[in-house]
């Protein structure tokens, strides 16, 4: 029989809410995250009923971080919804960050994949070839491209050394023998040909320029993006295109005449050598036996029990710094930090992007969020969001007191004495022993405040066996711990 109520309900108004959201599962969209409000909270109810996850966030900051890094994971757009306004303004932090990182999505346009000019690749492999010192620069564009396919088999074929930037750690594993990672001043200062795929001469790798490296260095630059090409440097070849395609022409070019780099070279022997002495440096600070504990101590017990299939998520200054020379990578676009603009706040963002990936794509999967105690207070509120949705998180806050260094709670009341404390405390400095594992218990989380070496290893060992709850580690280390300082200019010399 025809349906009565057809015409009716042909006729019924579809609400704004429900266009936007089927719009979204159109473009595949597996992800929301925000914070609901007048007008958009039938959105997020929309998008729900059509299948979409929506995570509620406790900040706009926290959400759009979380939603930019969803599309460097899994190649998708994740998406930040937030009220006009206020809301709109507090979520620019995340578009800034992932504008300087980017992450524009072009994966997700199913644009043709570029390809270099023919002559170019030429005039590439010819100065590899010629090569006296080379050098493999792996940055977060060769991880973004999916290319540790072609780079690895460049890298095993031609017998380079690599260096991977923080976030193009795991493209190649870093326990693979060309890694020169424990040698990275020694690689960039005295490298004669430096081929950089989806690297960029910013902050992170010192713009390029001495006395960081040879005056007369020739850079080859691979990326996807035309504005990066000659930036800071005038490069000896660019090489435009899809990095993953990019790479399996010079590998083509390279295979017409086959070539190594002679593992016996003065520069192999110079850069073992140098890892070597620079490991056993890190060795010996890791086993200092004194409390309270240092970055070295910290992260060498850390990387013993990390899982290899973990994400690593980082944050912070020598916390993010000295932990990536230590917390090793073996997969790809598994290592999140504060990237190209130096961002703090977006680490806990970034861990509950990761952890919805790692929940519905590789249950068991764990993601391992390290944090300064000044990075972890950006977005903190973020623990009850983890709790809400039962992350298989483990945050660890290595505590110094302070933003930089701080100090001793000896030294501290010190300070107090004095009527002013805001004429006498140094603006580095956070109040000592702050119990930040009590934030996560407070939501029903594991909480753990540790101070030795064997305290660290036993909660980070039931952390991990503990898939039912996320967790958070306190581990207090000397206020005063640090490494040699680094000569950054940060942005200033940067055309991007």
């Amino acid at each position: 029989m025809p349906d009565s109520n057809f015409a009716e309900r042909s006729q019924e108004p579809v609400s704004g809410a429900k266009v936007i959201a089927q719009a979204l599962k159109t473009q595949d969209v597996e992800y929301i995250f925000g914070i609901v409000g007048i007008p958009v909270t039938e959105i997020a109810i929309a998008a729900q009923q059509l299948g979409i996850k929506y995570i509620g966030m406790r900040n706009e900051q926290a959400a759009c971080y979380a939603a930019s890094a969803i599309g460097y994971l899994t190649g998708r757009p994740g998406v930040c919804l937030v009220v006009s306004g206020p809301g709109l303004i507090h979520a620019l932090g995340g578009m800034a960050n992932a504008n300087m990182n980017c992450w524009y999505m072009e994966r997700c346009m199913s644009p043709p994949v570029s390809m270099a000019e023919t002559s170019a690749v030429c005039t590439a492999a010819s100065v590899i070839r010629n090569a006296k010192q080379p050098l493999l620069i792996i940055g977060k564009g060769a991880a973004y491209a999916h290319a540790e396919e072609s780079i690895k088999k460049l890298v095993e074929q031609c017998k380079l050394p690599f260096l991977p930037t923080p976030m193009g750690k795991g493209v190649v594993p870093d326990n693979h023998p060309y890694c020169v990672g424990a040698a990275r001043s020694r690689a960039l200062q005295f490298a004669d040909v430096i081929v950089l795929f989806g690297a960029r001469l910013n902050w992170i790798l010192h713009f390029g320029l001495p006395p960081r490296y040879q005056p007369d260095v020739k850079f080859i630059q691979v990326d996807i993006c035309a504005e990066e090409l000659g930036n800071n440097v005038k490069p000896a070849v660019t090489l435009l295109g899809n990095i993953n395609a990019v790479t399996k022409q010079l590998l083509e070019e390279l295979d017409k005449t086959p070539w190594q780099y002679p593992p016996e070279s003065k520069w192999w022997k110079t850069l073992r050598e140098k890892m070597k002495s620079n490991e056993a440096a890190s060795k010996e600070l890791a086993s200092k036996k004194s409390l309270p504990m240092n970055y070295y101590t910290v992260f060498y017990h850390v990387q013993e029990q990390l899982p290899r299939d973990c994400f690593v998520v980082s944050e912070g200054a020598n916390t993010m710094d000295i932990g990536r020379t230590v917390l090793q990578n073996y997969l790809p676009r598994h290592r999140l930090d504060a990237g190209t603009f130096g961002t703090m706040g977006v680490g806990l963002g970034f861990a509950i992007a990761a952890a919805m990936v790692a929940k519905d794509r590789s249950p068991g999967q764990r993601v391992i969020c390290v944090e300064g105690d000044s990075a972890f207070g950006f977005s903190g509120m973020e623990v009850e969001t983890i709790c809400r949705y039962n992350l298989p998180i483990i945050l660890l806050v290595v505590n110094n007191n302070g933003i930089y260094q701080g100090f001793d709670t000896d030294t501290w009341k010190e300070m107090l004495k004095f009527r002013d404390a805001t004429a006498v405390v140094p603006p580095m400095c956070l109040l000592p022993n702050s119990h930040y594992e009590q934030v996560m218990t407070a939501f029903g989380g594991k909480g753990y405040f540790v101070q030795t070496p064997e305290e660290l290893q036993k909660s980070l060992r039931q952390s991990l066996a503990d898939t039912t709850k996320p967790s958070l580690i306190n581990i207090m280390i000397e206020p005063q711990a640090t490494r040699k300082a680094q000569d950054f200019h940060w942005l200033t010399r940067s055309n991007m």
